[in-house]
């Protein structure tokens, strides 16, 4: 005879709904996503113009100066002036550390807004820059760059109205009685190719070199140069996407089983794809404004996290949350050091990652495309 009680029985069925998702593949995905930001975070603050051991970046990182006083961490995401700091600890929180904050907002908004759309078009080649999204963000980021600079500070707002405006026009581009995933593909990518040649125009009514320079690092992808005001740019967007992500994760389960089982289960396909695509649009606006076109992460990261553990978007999503930003970092890593002194974009070197990823893909799948 059991010896177990009714309350215990019932705690034991709660914490089973509750962490019953949570298996070793989803843990040892995001412990090793951990190290590798942490390694990659560890790097980026012991290289730089001002040179420091890797002991004293750590030294540093883990200041109590910094960790233990709530001035500062209010100065940091409300912004202010900063109290007296030491020259290390100053160097390595305000002008290191945000890059690599950047960096892991942007990884786990695009891993994230990747795998929302790899769900609502059921195709693993899906990503915001093939469905245009990016595209349509970018050129309204360009134009504000180019044009209206006096509203530079509403980047992200911006960046998500141009995301969804690109997304409803894909959408009415593909409606025909409905959508369907293929027609979704197809009127992203020639959204996005509109959408890219308008903004290669705009370089030709720009006078000033300099805002050539900063649209053309934009237009590949860079983290250069970001600061405290980018980490708070993005985080609130962030921290709404991801919730939003997490919480729809049945509804993207249900759309993997096709359309008519999804109709049969009650669900409303249009109104339920368009507003997951309206979170995917956020999620990746949110990374457009801070560090511009970043390709291949909303494609990749979503791959390798279902390959580990499954196609459940509960553990795809976490997982997505965690290996987006190693990508990010350890690719930042490899633009900072790859040809010091000098900087690539981080975008070049996603692309260099991923063109081949996606190439080998091709070669040994012969399904590839369905998720």
């Amino acid at each position: 005879m059991s010896g177990t009680t009714p309350t215990e029985q019932s705690s034991g069925s709660v914490l089973t709904r509750l962490f019953g998702w949570i298996d070793g593949s989803l843990v040892s995905l995001c412990l090793a996503s951990l190290v590798v930001v942490v390694a990659g975070g560890l790097v980026q603050v012991s290289f730089g113009a001002f040179s420091m051991t890797i002991a004293e970046a750590w030294r540093a990182v883990f200041d109590p100066a910094v960790i233990f006083d709530p001035q500062v961490w209010q100065v940091f995401l409300l912004g202010g002036e900063l109290p007296e700091l030491g020259r290390r600890t100053l160097i390595v929180w305000n002008i290191r550390l945000p890059r690599v904050f950047v960096a892991i907002l942007v990884g786990a908004n695009l891993a994230i807004s990747g795998a929302i759309f790899q769900a609502v078009t059921r195709n693993e080649l899906a990503s915001p820059f093939i469905l245009g999204v990016s595209s349509g963000a970018g050129l309204l980021i360009l134009l504000t760059l180019v044009v209206f600079s006096g509203l530079v500070a509403y980047l992200p707002l911006l960046a998500a109205l141009g995301g969804m405006f690109a997304f409803v026009l894909v959408y009415l581009i593909a409606w025909k009685n409905g959508t369907s995933p293929v027609r979704l593909v197809l009127a992203g990518v020639i959204v996005g190719t509109v959408f890219q040649s308008l903004q290669t125009g705009l370089f030709f009514f720009v006078d000033d070199i300099g805002v050539v320079q900063s649209a053309i690092a934009w237009t590949t992808g860079s983290l250069t140069g970001t600061d405290w005001e980018q980490v708070r740019m993005a985080l609130p967007w962030s921290i709404i996407a991801v919730g939003l992500a997490l919480g729809s994760s049945r509804q993207l389960n249900v759309l993997l089983l096709g359309e008519q089982t999804a109709r049969s289960l009650g669900m409303s396909i249009e109104k339920v794809r368009f507003a997951l695509s309206g979170v995917a649009v956020l999620a990746a606006a949110a990374s457009i404004a801070v560090a511009g076109i970043v390709g291949f992460v909303g494609l990749v990261v979503p791959h390798l996290v279902r390959n580990v553990v499954g196609s459940d978007y509960k553990r795809l999503v976490v997982g997505c949350l965690f290996a987006g930003p190693a990508l990010m970092v350890a690719a930042d890593v490899g633009a900072r050091l790859a040809l010091n002194p000098i900087q690539l974009p981080v975008g070049v070197v996603t692309g260099l990652v991923g063109g081949p990823y996606f190439l080998y893909l091709m070669r040994k799948q012969q399904n590839i495309g369905e998720v």
